[in-house]
């Protein structure tokens, strides 16, 4: 899904994926690296205004949304967690989801996942969102900035270890 090719079947010059999986498979045994992403998604109606959101202004201040709970503080959770079962369902290792600072605004975690498999379950993934907000009749953006002024802004974090930094005394590593 993320390789591309050579009419000759050789790599194509733009293909990262395949060197990156060449060095996966040199160090694997060895240091076993694993990848997560955390990815921020954002919630918007069909006219582009967040999910839930009054449509003559604005929520609340930010503050109560994160990791909350209740009708007023998130917008969106069963969007969320239908996202998450499709992707368990789909044998995807998504290792969790939590409602994010801005109201409408999500993240779910991909992953630990062993070389290059993170960015083909990331890509799965979000698929598999796109998909699920359609049937909500909601759109997705993963776009940094979705609204103006002193909204919280949406990315993708990455996190990574090797057996080394695992292991006893690992922090040193």
């Amino acid at each position: 899904m993320c390789e591309t090719y050579a009419k000759d079947g050789t790599p194509h010059p733009t293909n990262k994926r395949y060197s990156c999986d060449r060095i996966m498979e040199r160090v694997m045994d060895e240091e076993n690296p694993e990848f997560a992403i955390e990815q921020e998604y954002t919630l918007l109606d069909y006219d582009g205004h967040p999910f839930g959101w009054p449509k003559s202004g604005y929520p609340g201040q930010q503050g109560p949304y994160y990791c909350a709970v209740g009708a007023t503080n998130v917008f969106g959770r069963q969007i969320s967690e239908a996202h998450y079962k499709a992707c368990l369902y789909a044998g995807l290792c998504v290792s969790g989801s939590n409602a994010e600072v801005m109201p409408a605004q999500w993240e779910y975690q991909v992953g630990p996942c062993p070389g290059t498999a993170m960015g083909d379950e990331l890509w799965i993934s979000r698929y598999i969102l796109h998909r699920v907000a359609e049937d909500f009749g909601v759109i997705v953006t993963l776009d940094p900035k979705p609204m103006p002024g002193d909204w919280n802004g949406a990315g993708g974090h990455c996190n990574f270890s090797t057996s080394r930094m695992k292991a006893e005394n690992g922090m040193k590593v």
